[in-house]
């Protein structure tokens, strides 16, 4: 089953902040030119440090009950799953402490998260040769796309718990994606649906001007920054 030709089928209008978000890509908002040095420097350029965790999505937080919540991962893959969220969490599990970075120019350090490693994921479900993209969809309808090679990297997990509570819904719960070494709106929120694919999708923000990675590292905030850099190719 491919994605869908149209990213924004079943999302809410644009609420003020994605309207005001477009428009920082239009205009190239906190881009600094600074060379990235993360051997030596731990806040990736044009980041603040912040203490808080601060709140941003589309204008819906949907809420889905645990008994309700399924994650389905299928397209390229040699085996399908379809997981309540009692076997979900039956899955081995693990703890990452990371950092994370917005777009929006906040960065957050020591965050620890508990769930299953998208390694440990991986096996389940072994994609095919032919997967070289992996398209996140959540049940906001909001979706993004991300290379294998990113999904896979060794802290990305998909999250249920935060310092040894369960996610809430305002950052995603029942369940959420984490990927540390990408800008967090590839972690997608509230997810419900993981499919691997060969050809790539755009999702809701990369057809809004944003970067298809976004590696904070590199400043990749809008999609005419620092190239394509498609370590999947």
């Amino acid at each position: 089953m491919s994605a869908p030709d149209d990213p924004d089928r079943g999302l809410p209008p644009d609420s003020k902040l994605t309207t005001t978000k477009r428009q920082w890509a239009e205009t190239r908002k906190f881009i600094t030119g600074r060379p990235a040095r993360p051997g030596a420097d731990r806040l990736p350029p044009g980041q603040h440090l912040v203490r808080d965790w601060p709140v941003l999505d589309l204008g819906l937080q949907p809420d889905i009950p645990l008994h309700r919540w399924m994650l389905d991962v299928d397209g390229a893959v040699e085996s399908r799953a379809h997981w309540t969220f009692d076997g979900f969490t039956a899955l081995p599990q693990s703890t990452v402490t990371t950092d994370i970075h917005c777009v929006t120019t906040w960065s957050r350090y020591d965050n620890r998260f508990e769930g299953v490693l998208t390694a440990d994921l991986l096996e389940a479900v072994r994609p095919t040769a032919e997967a070289r993209h992996v398209i996140l969809h959540a049940y906001d309808g909001y979706t993004t796309n991300v290379t294998l090679q990113d999904f896979a990297a060794p802290d990305a997990l998909l999250a249920h718990s935060f310092d040894g509570q369960p996610l809430t819904k305002a950052h995603g719960g029942p369940v959420r994606l984490v990927i540390p070494h990408l800008y967090f709106w590839k972690s997608a929120k509230w997810i419900s649906r993981i499919e691997f694919v060969g050809d790539d999708h755009p999702g809701f923000w990369e057809v809004r001007g944003y970067h298809n990675r976004g590696d904070p590292w590199a400043e990749q905030r809008y999609s005419d920054d620092g190239g394509e850099d498609d370590p999947g190719i």
